[in-house]
Protein backbone atom coordinates (compact mmCIF):
# COMPACT_ATOMS: atom_id res chain seq x y z
CA UNK A 1 0.00 0.00 0.00
CA UNK A 2 2.73 2.54 0.49
CA UNK A 3 3.78 1.72 -2.39
CA UNK A 4 0.84 2.83 -4.28
CA UNK A 5 0.49 5.77 -1.97
CA UNK A 6 3.95 7.02 -2.76
CA UNK A 7 3.34 6.83 -6.85
CA UNK A 8 0.19 8.99 -6.28
CA UNK A 9 1.86 11.70 -3.81
CA UNK A 10 4.58 11.57 -7.17
CA UNK A 11 1.62 12.45 -10.20
CA UNK A 12 0.31 14.73 -7.59
CA UNK A 13 4.01 16.44 -7.59
CA UNK A 14 4.41 16.41 -11.21
CA UNK A 15 0.78 17.47 -12.45
CA UNK A 16 1.69 20.36 -9.75
CA UNK A 17 4.83 21.22 -11.36
CA UNK A 18 3.14 20.85 -15.19
CA UNK A 19 0.47 23.46 -13.83
CA UNK A 20 3.10 25.54 -12.32
CA UNK A 21 5.01 25.26 -15.38
CA UNK A 22 2.27 26.19 -17.73
CA UNK A 23 1.16 29.32 -15.69
CA UNK A 24 4.51 30.73 -16.04
CA UNK A 25 4.26 30.58 -19.49
CA UNK A 26 1.04 31.74 -19.87
CA UNK A 27 1.92 34.77 -17.80
CA UNK A 28 4.64 35.58 -20.05
CA UNK A 29 2.59 35.56 -23.19
CA UNK A 30 2.06 39.14 -24.63
CA UNK A 31 4.77 40.76 -22.42
CA UNK A 32 7.57 43.51 -24.23
CA UNK A 33 11.01 41.91 -23.83
CA UNK A 34 12.11 45.50 -24.94
CA UNK A 35 12.58 46.83 -21.43
CA UNK A 36 10.81 50.15 -21.31
CA UNK A 37 9.24 50.26 -24.21
CA UNK A 38 5.12 51.18 -24.30
CA UNK A 39 3.52 48.24 -26.28
CA UNK A 40 1.59 49.70 -29.21
CA UNK A 41 -2.07 50.17 -29.72
CA UNK A 42 -4.22 49.31 -32.22
CA UNK A 43 -4.99 51.41 -35.09
CA UNK A 44 -8.08 53.81 -35.61
CA UNK A 45 -10.01 53.49 -38.97
CA UNK A 46 -12.88 52.38 -41.33
CA UNK A 47 -13.55 48.81 -39.85
CA UNK A 48 -13.10 46.89 -43.47
CA UNK A 49 -9.82 49.02 -43.98
CA UNK A 50 -8.49 47.39 -40.84
CA UNK A 51 -9.10 43.93 -41.56
CA UNK A 52 -7.66 44.23 -44.81
CA UNK A 53 -4.57 45.62 -42.72
CA UNK A 54 -5.19 42.72 -40.28
CA UNK A 55 -5.40 39.71 -43.18
CA UNK A 56 -2.45 40.80 -45.36
CA UNK A 57 -0.49 43.59 -43.66
CA UNK A 58 0.16 42.84 -39.93
CA UNK A 59 2.92 40.05 -40.22
CA UNK A 60 5.38 42.86 -41.34
CA UNK A 61 4.08 45.68 -40.29
CA UNK A 62 2.74 44.89 -36.86
CA UNK A 63 -0.35 45.32 -34.76
CA UNK A 64 -0.05 48.56 -33.90
CA UNK A 65 1.96 49.87 -37.36
CA UNK A 66 5.18 49.58 -35.43
CA UNK A 67 6.95 47.48 -38.19
CA UNK A 68 8.19 43.69 -37.59
CA UNK A 69 11.18 43.77 -39.76
CA UNK A 70 12.58 47.17 -39.09
CA UNK A 71 12.82 50.44 -38.98
CA UNK A 72 11.82 50.78 -43.08
CA UNK A 73 8.14 48.44 -41.92
CA UNK A 74 7.27 51.55 -39.38
CA UNK A 75 3.81 52.45 -41.09
CA UNK A 76 2.80 54.89 -37.94
CA UNK A 77 3.45 58.11 -39.84
CA UNK A 78 3.54 57.01 -43.38
CA UNK A 79 2.12 59.68 -44.85
CA UNK A 80 4.69 62.51 -43.51
CA UNK A 81 7.05 60.41 -45.78
CA UNK A 82 5.10 59.14 -48.98
CA UNK A 83 1.83 60.46 -50.87
CA UNK A 84 -1.05 58.68 -51.63
CA UNK A 85 -0.20 57.46 -55.09
CA UNK A 86 3.49 56.17 -53.95
CA UNK A 87 1.78 54.32 -51.00
CA UNK A 88 -0.99 52.49 -53.43
CA UNK A 89 2.22 51.82 -55.42
CA UNK A 90 4.06 50.28 -52.83
CA UNK A 91 1.15 48.07 -52.01
CA UNK A 92 0.54 46.84 -55.56
CA UNK A 93 4.05 46.45 -56.70
CA UNK A 94 5.70 45.93 -53.29
CA UNK A 95 9.62 46.90 -53.13
CA UNK A 96 12.75 45.63 -51.25
CA UNK A 97 11.27 43.00 -48.91
CA UNK A 98 7.71 43.75 -49.12
CA UNK A 99 5.86 41.34 -51.59
CA UNK A 100 3.43 42.66 -54.75
CA UNK A 101 0.16 42.74 -53.91
CA UNK A 102 -1.81 43.78 -56.73
CA UNK A 103 -2.47 39.71 -57.34
CA UNK A 104 -4.29 39.51 -53.84
CA UNK A 105 -6.10 43.00 -53.38
CA UNK A 106 -8.02 44.27 -55.73
CA UNK A 107 -7.80 48.75 -57.14
CA UNK A 108 -10.33 49.26 -54.60
CA UNK A 109 -8.98 47.48 -51.84
CA UNK A 110 -5.21 49.29 -52.44
CA UNK A 111 -7.30 52.50 -52.53
CA UNK A 112 -8.45 51.78 -49.35
CA UNK A 113 -5.62 50.25 -47.39
CA UNK A 114 -3.63 53.57 -48.68
CA UNK A 115 -5.98 56.23 -48.16
CA UNK A 116 -6.16 55.14 -44.74
CA UNK A 117 -2.09 54.94 -44.79
CA UNK A 118 -2.15 58.50 -46.69
CA UNK A 119 -3.41 60.01 -43.10
CA UNK A 120 -1.07 58.56 -40.54
CA UNK A 121 1.37 61.72 -39.83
Amino acid sequence: MQKYAFARRGLRTAAAAALIGSLMITAACGKDNNAGSAKPTAPDGPADTLALYRSNCISCHGGGLEGMMGPATDLRSVGSRLTEAQIAAQIENGGDRMPALKNRLTAQEIDKLASWLAGLR
